[in-house]
């Protein structure tokens, strides 16, 4: 009889074990403790309310509705029933920003935060008369860059 061999995958993620994931965590929760606050709380009061995951060493909540997704340090708030591709490049990316904020710390609201949310928010006309990608923005195509190497996975599609 022939045994057929399983594949192990490697999990090419950073950080996700032992002394390095109490590094993570104990970085977050000091330097990026002002940002984790914020999303602690809205994990806290939608934790009955909506599905929740683990991702890497995120906690990502699906809320419904037209919108993407914000990451809040080490929390991230995703829009829920959107196409597979879309959610799994978008929590790569989210998960991006949950790195940003770790080096970051308080200065991400500055450098990440407000940036990323007025090129969201109040210039998406301008970008979309214009013909920009939305991670044309700085922050936006390094949370892309830092989410693919930091979770070891490959985003399909994103320009």
């Amino acid at each position: 009889m022939v045994r057929a061999r399983i594949k192990k995958v490697e999990d090419k993620s950073i950080a996700t074990k032992g002394f390095a994931r109490f590094l993570f965590y104990l970085v977050q929760f000091t330097w990026g403790l002002p940002v984790n606050l914020f999303g602690g709380l809205g994990y806290l009061i939608l934790y009955k309310k909506f599905r929740h995951e683990r991702f890497k060493n995120a906690f990502v909540t699906y809320i419904p509705g037209n919108w993407g997704g914000v990451s809040l340090g080490l929390f991230i708030f995703i829009a829920e029933g959107r196409p597979e591709g879309w959610e799994r490049n978008t929590r790569i990316h989210e998960y991006g920003h949950t790195i940003q904020c770790l080096l970051l710390g308080p200065l991400y609201w500055f450098v990440i935060g407000i940036p990323s949310f007025v090129w969201c928010n109040l210039l998406e006309g301008y970008r979309r008369k214009k013909g920009i990608s939305y991670y044309k923005l700085y922050c936006e195509s390094w949370a892309n860059k830092w989410g693919s190497k930091w979770s070891g996975m490959k985003q399909y599609g994103v320009k």
